[in-house]
């Protein structure tokens, strides 16, 4: 800064000030100077940068006041000397500049350079639009070329969500919200992925991050995920054999699949062998070995809740989810809601289960907002075909979440294509939404309602039953909603009714929908003995459809044992073995690799040796028959892919001794004794 504008700063031509002075020498130098001098006025330090000659040189303003001294010491003179002395300082000063300028290449027009950087600029992002002549900075602030990349990339985002609506020219966006209005239905929010902050939100801050310090003493290095956070206990995550691929792409939506590798495999393989072997020893030492395998995970973790061990069930899924997460493709987007899985695959399978039994257990904790988003991660892997029919609890979780708005949405834009209205707890929860919605809903809750107790009758008396309400003596005995009158329904409309029932009485129980829902059974009561042409076209549909529940229905019940709902299961499934870490796989899977045959071993009967000794004591044994039966169990556990061994079916062993058994003593025949009268007649 030069000596000028320190003084501009400072207020003194004299610099002087900037030497250390004591207080004492002030308060001298302040007695001593006699009359005191007129205070300056500070100058605007922003003055400085608003200079236009900008900062001249030194020697020039040297010479300036130099001259200015001169003045003041010499006497008055008349009118043309002043003006001789002024074109002298213009002059030296224009030849200072001149000098100085020629010296470091800069022309006299101080703007130029800011000219050339505004035209390298405009070389790279286009001239500003000017409008009458001026530059249009604040209202026109837009790129020349419309096909700039911002355009372009709101033009793809609006063929993905929809362009906002517009009213008037102005975009609206106070009177539909974002969120609601233009998301996809499957697409999800990452915060509400995390159960803590629904937590915080439900409880405060403080109790979840005294509960956290608690829990988590030591500083956990490992990289959080979008489902899972990993626990300071949990190893490291190495080279598990786990990956996806990208298979194909349709319609804007990506297919992938997990993929195993020969590693991986060999695991998969101990696996089967550890279950086979019904010893959870087995699985405790393979999860040792291997604590990423994911369907040694899934397995254990339905041991521990067996063993009511519901935390360490829990963190199992943890891990699984978090291992499976770490594998998945790049271009995999778990927000989005286009990625999709083929469920008929085994390796995608496992991904379906540990999200069902996450948000079971997260539901279970009161985080249902965060059960919802998992709901909906999981209907989006497989919107079509559903393998685990997360419809049927989808709604539960929307109404005790209070989306009432989402669950709306979901209902009028898939009930075309998906016939929503056929399940019963869509039926009720759609009714009960628009009853929480608004007051203006209610006339479309009322009849949504009324249509819903039309066409799933049976639900009343065991909803009230559930809720421990005594229902109203003309509602009981009346024909139409009395149990006995529906004892003719088909068995699969009596599993989702039961599945609804024991699901989501909880919230039918406060006292102003129960209020409501009593005003409702009245109106329907009236419309049935007026002989309502509705009435007689629901009962149609009941009998001509629920005749047998698809796969994925009876999949779900299973998951969610709820007994209840398990009772009428058909004789074929309570009869098939159920697999934990694959229950009911479909029938069209799709194996990517087989277990490979075992070495040949000799096979004996599963009565063993004592059962064979007392089969060879009958008179129809037959040692031909025995092998054959052998042979035969054999080529069964073959075709069954090797996972019933020799030692599986013990029950199946300790039955056919008893068989064995029973047979010996139905063939065997007492001797009567002889007469002792005659051997004593002979004696004598």
């Amino acid at each position: 800064m030069s000596s000028r504008a320190v003084r501009k700063l400072h207020g003194d031509s004299d610099l002087a000030f900037l030497a250390p002075v004591d207080d004492d020498k002030e308060s001298d130098i302040s007695e001593d100077d006699g009359p005191s001098q007129p205070i300056k006025t500070k100058a605007n330090l922003f003055e400085l940068l608003g200079d236009d000659e900008g900062i001249v040189d030194d020697d020039i303003e040297e010479e300036e006041e130099k001259e200015d001294k001169k003045e003041n010491t010499e006497p008055k003179s008349t009118g043309a000397v002043k003006k001789k002395r002024k074109k002298k300082k213009k002059k030296k000063a224009n030849e200072k500049k001149e000098q100085r300028n020629e010296e470091n290449n800069v022309d006299e027009n101080p703007e130029d350079e800011i000219d050339a950087s505004i035209r390298e600029v405009n070389k790279i992002l286009g001239p500003l639009p000017v409008t009458n002549g001026i530059m249009n900075t604040e209202e026109n602030n837009v790129d020349e070329n419309p096909e700039d990349e911002i355009d372009a990339s709101i033009r793809e985002v609006n063929k993905i969500l929809g362009p906002l609506p517009v009213t008037n020219g102005i975009m609206n966006t106070e009177e539909v919200p974002v969120s609601i209005g233009t998301r996809s239905l499957l697409s999800i929010e990452h915060k509400h992925l995390n159960p803590d902050n629904e937590m915080r939100r439900i409880f405060g801050s403080q109790v979840v991050r005294s509960e956290h310090r608690r829990k988590e003493r030591r500083k956990n290095i490992q990289k959080s995920g979008w489902l899972v956070s990993p626990r300071p206990n949990w190893p490291p995550i190495s080279k598990t054999g786990l990956s996806m691929t990208l298979g194909s792409s349709k319609n804007g939506y990506q297919y992938f699949n997990f993929e195993h590798s020969k590693e991986y495999q060999k695991v998969e393989f101990q696996f089967l062998d550890a279950v086979e072997s019904y010893n959870p020893s087995n699985l405790i030492s393979l999860v040792n070995m291997h604590p990423y395998h994911i369907n040694s995970l899934l397995q254990l973790s339905e041991v521990c809740k067996m063993s009511e061990d519901l935390q360490m069930a829990t963190e199992l899924i943890e891990k699984a989810l978090y291992c499976m997460e770490g594998s998945l493709h790049t271009l995999f987007n778990l927000a989005q809601g286009t990625c999709r899985l083929d469920y008929r695959h085994p390796e995608n399978r496992a991904l379906f289960l540990a999200l069902f039994r996450h948000l079971v257990y997260i539901g279970n904790k009161g985080s249902y907002r965060t059960a919802l988003e998992l709901c909906k991660l999981l209907l989006g892997l497989d919107p079509n075909g559903d393998p685990i029919c997360i419809l049927l609890m989808m709604d539960f979780y929307a109404i005790r979440s209070e989306q009432y708005d989402y669950l709306i949405r979901l209902y009028n834009e898939w009930e075309s294509h998906k016939n929503l209205s056929q399940l019963p707890n869509f039926a009720f929860s759609t009714a009960l939404a628009h009853f929480h919605s608004n007051e203006d809903g209610r006339k479309k809750a009322d009849s949504m309602l009324q249509e819903a107790l039309i066409m799933f009758p049976s639900v009343l008396i065991g909803l009230l039953d559930k809720c421990s309400i005594q229902p109203d003596p003309l509602v009981a005995s009346h024909p139409f909603f009395s149990a006995s009158s529906h004892t003719s329904q088909p068995v699969a409309l009596t599993q989702l009714v039961s599945l609804f029932i024991a699901r989501n009485f909880s919230s039918w129980k406060q006292p102003e929908v129960m209020g409501w829902l009593e005003r409702n059974v009245q109106e329907v009561l009236k419309r049935v003995d007026n002989k309502d042409p509705l009435v007689q076209s629901f009962r149609k549909k009941q009998l001509s459809r629920y005749q047998k529940a698809p796969r994925n229905v009876y999949r779900h019940l299973i998951m969610s044992e709820i007994k209840e709902a398990l009772i009428g299961l058909p004789v074929e499934l309570s009869n098939t073995p159920i697999l934990s870490y694959d229950p009911l796989p479909p029938l069209d899977s799709i194996v990517s690799y087989t277990r490979p045959a075992r070495q040949s071993r000799v096979q004996h009967d599963q009565s063993g040796a004592l059962a064979s000794f007392f089969q060879s004591l009958l008179p129809s044994y037959n040692p031909d028959a025995v092998a054959d039966n052998n042979n035969a169990r054999g080529q069964g556990r073959g075709a069954e892919g090797g996972y019933m061994p020799e030692h599986a079916n013990i029950r199946e062993g300790i039955d056919a001794l008893m068989n064995s058994m029973r047979d010996l003593l139905a063939n065997v025949q007492s001797l009567q004794p002889e007469d002792d009268n005659e051997e004593l007649e002979e004696v004598d």
